[in-house]
């Protein structure tokens, strides 16, 4: 098995074992965020109903900034929280989606909480 099939088998198992305890509701949809080697997505999603009721990603004109990736994921975090914020959803369930907490992740998350939202 190479390095690269270790490190996706890693983050799939702790994924699945995060996923175990969280579900988004109605009430309390989930925060996921999705970490590729160029950009960041984040999407909050009610798993009752099955869809995407707020999302953001550093595609485009984000992106375009040339900005460092952290900071690209800090605007992602701010434009997810006003986007929920508009669609009525103040708390939300964070799921890290297997990915270590620290660095974009992180930033991500934190610059939501400052937009508003409550996890």
């Amino acid at each position: 098995m190479g390095t690269k099939n270790r490190k996706v088998f890693r983050r799939e198992r702790i994924k699945h074992r995060i996923r175990r305890d969280l579900h988004g509701t109605a009430v309390r949809p989930r925060l996921t965020v999705f970490r590729s080697n160029g950009q960041i997505y984040a999407q909050i999603i009610n798993d009752d109903l099955g869809n995407t009721l707020a999302s953001a990603s550093s595609v485009g004109a984000i992106s375009a900034q040339k900005l460092p990736k952290i900071e690209q994921a800090k605007l992602v975090g701010q434009q997810l929280a006003s986007r929920a914020i508009e669609a009525g959803i103040t708390t939300v369930v964070f799921d890290r989606n297997g990915y270590l907490y620290h660095g974009r992740v992180k930033s991500l998350a934190d610059a939501a909480r400052e937009g508003g939202l409550k996890f």
